[in-house]
């Protein structure tokens, strides 16, 4: 039986072919035409295109909003958008490819890939497709569940209108190909809602997550957290398999070319310097008893009174590691940090899980903190003045980051700010975001659904475990920091849509709705 769109079986071919078959054995026959005749073919791809229009009017009008708003973005600041230190550094090692032992370089392939067209503009433009592009993959996986369209456009509104998640888009950061990655491969693991994917289609999806692990490392743990969740699925060995098998390739592949130059397997030397931070806050030494060679690592009682927060305290050239260690990423270095740490958080286990709930607490508070200093936090704004780069230095090898954006995009001005447009977004972010409760909310909406989806309880479950990885784990490992909390964003938006979707179709169920028998009239329960 033919159920209504919001419903829609995932065995129904999407050409409306099974209504096309009922109509004619009806006798409700489209207008005559010999096959190929173009009289008979025009009118009904007219109303097969009227029809898509209609079942989708409401996101395609939300989608058009997205475009708008991150089409101004594109005239108010041609180019892109820089982060002090992080984008001088993806642009310079775009330029000159090396293994690096402080960051991944996935996000420094696609800048090299998009080198021939010398132009910071397309990367932004690419970087909006991107994220337009995920609000459309968390769109067509709830329609698939079966959600309404005015209810999957309610869910995506987060991504394509929240004003910090386009202005991350227009940074030059990992962030948008990283989430983008995540959320083709979560699309691909989840388009078989109720069955599970097969293992043709967790293939790819495992190369998108491993590869997005090259584009932030801070993605690592998504390999395990989704490979169980495929694994509790029934029968789901074979697409654990294939994806876990396929997420090593380009993860395996990258330590392979790290460990011809760096001498040492790894995606990066740089987790212990992070790890440390995150425990130097409250670490006591009284307490871990380390020995002798990490003694020094605790802070000292005048630092610790400064309160920096552990995203900045290990830039500052006083913290111990810089004044200890020549340079704190060979991997020497990074094993004794690593060490420390970990020793700190056994020894200190309440300590740490408090510093990790306070993280966790400020992405869901109502309040926006300058964290970890207010100079980072303004750079998720847009700005009312182009970039000042530092003259004389390079993070990339070069000779200065200034030269490497001007090399790259054939430009002698490669921050501009173009004014009505750059005021219009300004004013526009000034209150067009997503609270932090509301995030809250929506976390705790998918949490429920993992324990009380009806038919899809697997499926709430691998979306919103990715959203929890990915909000929780940098926080647990470095620090919080808002451009951590907005690639989580998505995924629980797509977990709490999905658990929607399973209600709606369970009340559907018990008193029936259009094209859904009733429980009374069932003839299997009839008398």
């Amino acid at each position: 039986m033919v159920t209504r769109e919001a419903g829609r079986s995932e065995a129904e071919d999407g050409d409306g072919e099974t209504r096309d078959a009922s109509r004619r054995e009806s006798g409700d026959a489209a207008p005559a035409a010999d096959e190929g005749s173009e009289a008979g073919g025009r009118p009904r791809l007219a109303r097969r295109m009227a029809r898509w229009f209609g079942t989708h009017s409401f996101f395609l009008v939300a989608l058009a909003g997205g475009v708008f708003l991150r089409w101004t973005a594109v005239l108010g600041y041609p180019g892109v958008l820089w982060f002090t230190g992080d984008s001088y550094f993806y642009l310079g090692r775009a330029l000159r490819p090396h293994p690096s032992p402080s960051k991944t370089l996935g996000y420094s392939f696609l800048l090299n890939l998009m080198e021939p067209l010398h132009s910071l503009t397309a990367v932004a433009v690419v970087q909006h497709l991107m994220g337009l592009a995920v609000a459309v993959m968390i769109y067509l996986l709830l329609r698939r569940a079966g959600l309404p369209g005015w209810a999957a456009t309610l869910v995506t509104l987060p991504v394509l209108y929240d004003a910090y998640q386009i202005e991350l888009e227009h940074l030059l950061m990992s962030e948008a190909l990283f989430t983008f990655l995540i959320a083709a491969g979560v699309t691909l693991l989840l388009w078989r809602t109720r069955t599970g994917p097969t293992w043709w289609l967790a293939l790819p999806a495992g190369l998108l997550l491993g590869y997005a692990v090259l584009v932030r490392s801070a993605g690592a743990p998504l390999i395990p957290v989704i490979l169980v969740c495929l694994l509790l699925r029934r029968r789901g060995w074979r697409a654990g398999v294939a994806f876990g098998a396929a997420a090593a390739v380009p993860i395996v592949s990258y330590m392979a070319w790290f460990h011809s130059v760096q001498g040492s397997y790894g995606l990066t030397n740089s987790d212990g310097l992070y790890l440390w931070g995150r425990t130097a806050v409250f670490a006591d030494c009284a307490k871990i008893r380390p020995p002798m060679h990490e003694d020094g690592l605790c802070l000292t009682p005048e630092l610790k009174k400064e309160g920096y927060a552990p995203g900045h305290l290990i830039w500052r050239g006083e913290a111990p590691p810089r004044v200890i260690f020549e340079s704190t990423v060979t991997p020497e270095a990074n094993k004794v940090l690593r060490d420390f740490a970990i020793r700190a958080m056994l020894a200190q286990p309440g300590d740490y899980l408090r510093t990790v709930a306070d993280g966790v607490g400020k992405a869901f508070s109502p309040d926006r903190f300058p964290y970890p200093t207010a100079a980072t936090e303004a750079l998720y704004h847009f700005p009312a003045d182009p970039q000042v780069f530092p003259g004389g230095k390079s993070w990339g090898g070069g000779d200065s980051a200034l030269l490497d954006a001007m090399t790259y995009g054939r430009t002698s001005t490669p921050s501009r700010v173009v004014q009505p447009h750059a005021g219009k977004m300004i004013d526009y972010q000034r209150d067009r975001y997503l609270p932090g409760p509301v995030l809250g909310v929506i976390f705790a909406v998918g949490a429920a659904g993992t324990l009380l989806a009806p038919r899809l309880r697997r499926t709430v479950l691998l979306a919103w475990a990715t959203a929890v990885t990915l909000l929780v784990f940098p926080i647990a490992s470095a620090d919080f920091d808002y451009r951590y909390v907005l690639p989580a964003t998505p995924f629980a938006c797509l977990a709490a849509g999905l658990f929607l979707a399973a209600l709606g179709g369970a009340v559907s169920r018990w008193w029936g709705s259009r094209g859904a028998r009733r429980r009374d009239s069932d003839p299997a329960t009839a008398p």
